[in-house]
């Protein structure tokens, strides 16, 4: 399930900059499997031509530090169980992965905004509420409501 923390978070575990944290800590065969190859494509309009060489339509040849602070955030979520990444680098362009990321195990990210997760049924716990919400207005009602982007 996809969890989501809403607001400032203080955790040991808690990476606020997943896009520096990918150029240190990434492992190039990552980028060369099949979910990671759909998201860059998606993503960032990119094809994987290897573990250290990805193709841009925009950039051409480029390292996968390149890679936009989207994709790699979302490559984090998919590959660390460790850590919670800020998924507030990501556009609603990722909502789609973050959510079939949630369908397949569970993971925790935070947000600083309202990401538009589309008006399909989802499943998401709000974990400053405990709530699992099924849908894009039961979900804006819970932040919004309760106030959880204050500030």
């Amino acid at each position: 399930m996809l969890n989501i923390y809403y607001g400032e978070m203080e955790k040991d575990n808690y990476i606020f900059d997943p896009d520096t944290f990918f150029n240190h800590r990434y492992e190039s065969t990552w980028l060369t499997e099949e979910l990671s190859r759909k998201m860059i494509l998606d993503i960032d309009r990119s094809e994987v031509a290897g573990e250290y060489l990805i193709i841009s339509p925009v950039l051409g040849p480029i390292p996968p530090e390149r890679l936009s602070g989207g994709v790699k955030t979302l490559i984090l979520i998919s590959k660390d169980q460790e850590h919670i990444f800020n998924a507030s680098a990501c556009g609603d362009n990722c909502a789609k992965w973050l959510l079939a990321i949630g369908k397949e195990k569970d993971v925790t990210i935070r947000l600083g905004y309202l990401m538009d997760f589309g008006y399909d049924e989802f499943c998401i716990r709000v974990l400053n509420t405990g709530k699992i919400v099924h849908n894009i207005n039961e979900l804006d009602n819970e932040v919004i409501d309760n106030e959880l982007l204050r500030g």
